[in-house]
């Protein structure tokens, strides 16, 4: 019974036609079945068409479109960083929760250690996993030179993941970050910045000096954004994003190393 069930949701969802869909809107969903089977007609009237069957379908109704849609925050952000590790060239980059696409596809820049509390449901020979909490890393203190923690922060202590609840989750996981680099080493960090609120239980949004100071231990080397108006600014002043909707602030710190 529950594999009929499994099975009748994915029908469904392949269809458009899951209840969960975040974009249900019905006049425009008919419109694009309207298209789906007109264009089906006229494929298979196409000389050396193959035999369309309804059970084979899998109707793609969102795609149509003028342009191209990007995630941006998690496409510039992506940029950032691989720009700035392709420049340093570490042996070995640690990354703590990050989008996974973007983390696979720093292999190819350096050996990555991946760590997050859900483990990657994936292999590669320079790619290496690490169960762990952000507010809890399995890392000695001082011991990583190259670390990136990209629009993860925010959602921390939210519950949203199966988190403890902790309205200092942010805070904890900046702790956390600045306690596991190594004197010297850096940090590549990112979150939401604007004015400072809680978007329950999405995220937190903190402006850029509240994200600086979360890291005293920590000297910030160069601010990046992309802007409320989709602009993607680099080596900007962090202090003029205060008032910002949600713009994405990609923070490179480095640990002071102790010396002088």
């Amino acid at each position: 019974m529950m594999e009929r069930v499994v099975n009748v949701h994915q029908f469904l969802w392949r269809h458009g036609l899951a209840p969960s869909r975040k974009d249900f809107r019905p006049i425009k969903r008919v419109r694009s079945y309207a298209r789906f089977w007109r264009d089906w007609r006229a494929y298979q009237q196409l000389p050396g068409a193959e035999a369309l069957r309804l059970r084979d379908s899998f109707p793609q109704l969102e795609d149509d479109t003028g342009a191209t849609a990007v995630d941006s925050h998690y496409f510039y952000q992506a940029v950032w960083l691989s720009n700035r590790l392709g420049s340093i060239r570490p042996a070995l980059h640690v990354d703590v929760g990050s989008d996974h696409r973007m983390v696979g596809t720093l292999t190819g820049i350096s050996k990555i250690v991946f760590t997050e509390i859900r483990p990657l449901e994936a292999r590669l020979s320079r790619l290496v996993q690490a169960t762990g909490s952000i507010v809890d890393l399995p890392f000695r203190s001082d011991s990583i030179l190259s670390l990136s923690c990209l629009h993860v922060a925010e959602h921390v202590g939210l519950g949203r993941y199966g988190d403890h609840m902790d309205p200092r989750g942010t805070q904890r996981s900046a702790q956390e970050l600045s306690r596991v680099l190594a004197r010297g080493g850096d940090l590549f960090f990112s979150l939401p910045v604007g004015r400072h609120r809680v978007e329950f239980n999405a995220h937190r949004i903190h402006t850029p000096a509240q994200v600086i100071a979360m890291f005293p231990e920590l000297d910030l080397r160069e601010f990046s954004i992309e802007d409320d108006r989709g602009q993607y600014l680099e080596d900007a002043n962090p202090l003029d994003y205060a008032e910002a909707s949600y713009a994405c602030g990609m923070f490179w710190f480095r640990k002071r190393d102790g010396r002088g």
